[in-house]
């Protein structure tokens, strides 16, 4: 079993809480873990840039000149690529899908890893479930003074907690996510992850096998 220190909402580290090790304990594996992160990168993407074809260029319908006759090179129609405010060949599009599959098992398993890291690193946490006197982001940012969590932190809580989004939300590096949602990009991303005390077995409900 692999150990991560618990603290009250004073800051005070209170004793160890004992975390599965299938979970927690996992051998880093970087190659896997950077699979992993760039797929998620790129399902996240989304094309912007976007050109048009010359059937989408309104216009053109007539022939620019009769076919022979005239000198000229023939032409069907002021929307072909060639011409200037023609069509784009070749462009970017908007429809353009970047996605890339990953078996859940390895994401999974590269979750896992990159948890496991940072207890190795001394990067996790446990906290007592925080009930705050207010909604307000001074009271969530004074919990935070008071924990290990360095420049940026994750801090992962059971189930839904709208009052703690609200309050976390003018908070600079700081996210507030739900056991069932965390990724390996969050993990990555921030350099200290606290899981309320009861969300630790809501994340391992989750990932049971």
């Amino acid at each position: 079993m692999s150990k991560a220190p618990r603290y009250n909402v004073e800051g005070k580290q209170t004793g160890e809480v004992e975390l599965n090790a299938a979970h927690f304990g996992v051998a880093v594996n970087p190659s896997l873990v950077h699979e992993v992160a760039i797929a998620q990168a790129a399902n996240a993407r989304h094309s912007i840039a976007h050109t048009k074809t010359r059937g989408e260029i309104s216009g053109g319908g007539k022939k620019p000149w009769k076919q022979k006759g005239t000198g000229r090179a023939r032409h069907g129609s002021t929307r072909s690529p060639i011409w200037v405010g023609g069509g784009i060949t070749f462009g970017p599009r908007n429809d353009r899908n970047y996605s890339v599959k990953v078996n859940r098992k390895v994401k999974q398993k590269a979750l896992f890893m990159t948890l496991s890291d940072k207890l190795a690193h001394g990067k996790l946490g446990i906290v007592d479930r925080f009930a705050p006197a207010a909604i307000k982001t001074k009271e969530f940012a004074t919990l935070l003074k008071k924990l290990p969590v360095g420049s940026n932190v994750m801090y992962i809580v059971s189930g839904s907690r709208p009052e703690l989004v609200r309050m976390a939300r003018n908070l600079s590096n700081v996210y507030v996510v739900t056991a069932n949602a965390v990724s390996v990009m969050d993990v990555l991303r921030y350099k200290t992850v606290f899981f309320e005390s009861d969300a630790i077995d809501a994340f391992e409900k989750v990932h049971t096998a």
